[in-house]
């Protein structure tokens, strides 16, 4: 099972990444959990400037903006 972490804090942006983020799983049909992290000192310890920001299995996949549904596919297959 993968681990996927949202990282922002709950901004328009950072829900819109976690939406997308559930519907390639869901196309996609891998296992995974999907986590929200809106602590700064979390976010800080993946050395992100820019929400939103993906990160798949401890890698961050993109920072500073909401990717598209078939680019988040890709990171989580």
């Amino acid at each position: 099972m993968k681990r996927i972490e949202v990282l922002g804090v709950s901004c328009a942006k950072c829900n819109d990444l976690e939406a997308k983020t559930k519907q390639a799983i869901k196309e996609t049909g891998v296992e995974a959990e999907v986590v929200h992290i809106a602590d700064i000192k979390k976010i800080a310890a993946y050395k992100v400037l820019f929400t939103p920001a993906l990160v798949v299995d401890g890698v961050v996949k993109v920072a500073g903006k909401v990717p598209k549904v078939e680019e988040i596919k890709e990171w989580i297959k």
